[in-house]
């Protein structure tokens, strides 16, 4: 499962379609104002025909329901006590729903307060952070290699 915290970048969402077709994410549910329109339709490459998802106003609402049902909840977010993704044990037992969000405010507190785990991708360059769709597909290999 992908949830997405207020990613609304049109580019960015049809991008994320591809990820979770590519990955093949059991669903992408997407909160916060969002509407789907040509440019997300254009960028997934028709991935949105075939990939489960959903709109939902409330991340929130929805980690909180995931958590409820069993799912270990994963935030992808850059914070002071975040850890690699590639040192955090997860259960292969327990489904994952890996948490990202809005390039300029991140994952909402509640939501990263209410994480089992917030991980992050290790930058080596100048720069403190990447792009919301980079750093999915990484999390998502990294995710897939530990768990197979």
């Amino acid at each position: 499962m992908l949830v997405c915290d207020n990613v609304t970048n049109a580019a960015n969402i049809g991008s994320l379609f591809r990820v979770c077709d590519a990955f093949g994410i059991e669903k992408l549910i997407l909160c916060g104002n969002i509407t789907l329109g040509r440019k997300i339709t254009k960028t997934s490459r028709a991935t949105e025909k075939v990939v489960d998802f959903e709109i939902n106003e409330s991340a929130f609402s929805v980690v909180k329901n995931l958590k409820a049902k069993g799912f270990q909840i994963i935030s992808l977010e850059i914070t002071s006590s975040s850890k690699p993704i590639h040192t955090v044990p997860f259960s292969k037992e327990k489904p994952i729903a890996l948490i990202v969000g809005d390039e300029n405010f991140g994952i909402s507190e509640t939501i990263l307060k209410s994480s089992h785990a917030v991980v992050h991708i290790n930058m080596y360059g100048n720069n403190s952070s990447m792009n919301v769709v980079q750093a999915t597909n990484i999390a998502l290999y990294e995710l897939t290699k530990l768990l197979l």
